[in-house]
């Protein structure tokens, strides 16, 4: 059986992302999100997330490109003083794994997001992170510590093979390929610890090779594609115009990821196919 979750990251970042996330849910095939705690629209996704409680909420890990939930002063070697975390993630990646003096800085600010994510009382079903830090061998290290401290259950393996990458162009051939080389180390390293620690993932991760792109013409030809089991395939919706979008994000297509989501044609591949919808609890979208 094929089964698929489709997940929406950067709940709370901004208003512009959070109305395109409660419409690809309540419109599309969307099944779960995952939220930034310390995002702008923070106070308004939750809000929303409570008025829909079908739709499966995941903590969105942020430690490059947003914003700190413990006070600057207290994680100078993580943000600048104003809590802003790095913007360019290889360069935070280095000192996130050199600079040894701030694993514990990490460690705190990391228990701090799952602490403010487990305050609004919504249950938190998986954890992802932004520009996937949460793959980040220090920041997993860390998280294969706090998660059955915190029952967090659930954890995205991102790893996209890019013999199955449908994109034949130009663009970014350099930078999937090194994704994926990448990528698929790192999940080779995780897999193991997560199978001891009991804690569950998709067996395919779709999304990272194409960030940002996931157009109704690409996503109907990864559903040509996919294997039988557990698939997870992530997006980034958006309603334009949105300052933090556009501030952070410019060369995405956050308007054709949420078409993409409330796709007639879409709807009619997963059910020519015959792909279950469900969320990290196995809990099956119907009537799509």
């Amino acid at each position: 059986m094929k089964e698929l979750i489709v997940n929406a990251d950067d709940f709370g970042l901004s208003s512009g992302v959070n109305r395109a996330v409660i419409q690809a849910w309540k419109e599309g095939v969307l099944t779960s999100t995952s939220l930034m705690v310390g995002g702008k629209g923070f106070e308004e996704a939750v809000s929303l997330a409570r008025e829909n409680p079908g739709l499966q909420v995941g903590l969105h890990l942020t430690l490059v490109q947003g914003r700190s939930v413990l006070p600057a002063h207290s994680i100078p070697g993580l943000a600048d003083y104003l809590g802003d975390f790095p913007v360019n993630p290889v360069s935070a990646g280095m000192r996130y794994f050199f600079r040894k003096s701030i694993r514990g800085e990490l460690v705190r600010e990391i228990e701090a997001q799952i602490l403010r994510f487990s305050e609004t009382g919504i249950p938190l079903s998986h954890i992802d992170g932004h520009l996937n830090i949460h793959m980040h061998p220090t920041v997993f290290d860390i998280l294969a510590e706090l998660m059955p401290k915190h029952g967090i259950s659930s954890f995205r393996l991102t790893n996209e093979r890019l013999s199955e990458d449908p994109c034949r162009g130009e663009k970014r051939r350099l930078g999937r390929k090194v994704d994926a080389f990448i990528f698929g180390r790192l999940a080779r390293r995780c897999a193991p610890v997560l199978g001891r620690l009991g804690i569950s993932h998709a067996g395919q991760v779709k999304g990272l090779l194409n960030s940002g792109r996931m157009t109704e013409e690409y996503l109907l030809k990864v559903l040509d594609k996919l294997e039988d089991g557990v698939t997870e395939i992530y997006f980034h919706p958006g309603c334009l115009p949105d300052s933090e979008l556009s501030s952070l994000m410019p060369d995405y297509l956050h308007g054709e990821e949420l078409q993409a989501l409330t796709s007639v044609a879409v709807k009619e591949k997963l059910s020519q196919l015959g792909i279950r919808l469900r969320n990290y609890r196995g809990e099956v979208k119907e009537n799509v």
